[in-house]
């Protein structure tokens, strides 16, 4: 009788969780500190319903004329996102934290990065959307400059 019990009480949880999703971004944008230089990178994101967690990478080249370094970011990040597409929008709210490596001349600088920022993502046709996001990191104490903004737009495929 007890397994019975168990068995039906996971078929119950089974039957009402929510389905997750996946989605994976390719993006290209800009880090704007201290100067505009173009920034790539990808993300791999996993959610249920409202909350969501992302890995990403990112890497901007540096301008030694506007003496801005290279940045690379590499973070896990937690999603808060509506459940579903609002008239064919989905905005979401990011924040978490990783590490960070940044290198002008001969400034080299590897430590722990925190974000925060916000997107949406908009659907085009299918599982293809476009993504749009703005994130400030900040980071760490050894930085040229403590706080970075980065914008982007990208190609997301949700499966």
């Amino acid at each position: 009788m007890n397994r019975f019990r168990v068995l039906a009480v996971a078929a119950l949880f089974a039957l009402a969780a929510a389905p997750a999703s996946a989605d994976v971004t390719a993006f290209l944008g800009a880090n704007m500190t201290p100067a505009n230089r173009q920034v790539v990178g990808g993300a791999l994101g996993f959610g249920l319903l409202v909350v969501g967690f992302e890995l990403e990478y990112a890497s901007a080249g540096d301008d030694p004329a506007a003496n801005a370094p290279s940045l690379k970011t590499g973070t896990g990040n937690l999603i808060l996102q509506t459940p579903v597409a609002l008239f064919g929008v989905q905005p979401y709210f990011t924040t978490g934290g990783g590490f960070y490596s940044e290198q002008l001349a001969s400034h080299s600088d590897l430590g722990i990065t925190v974000n925060t920022g916000g997107g949406a993502k908009i659907e085009l046709a299918g599982p293809i959307r476009l993504r749009v996001d703005y994130r400030v990191f900040r980071l760490g104490s050894g930085a040229l400059n403590p706080t970075s903004h980065r914008i982007y737009a990208g190609v997301n495929l949700k499966f």
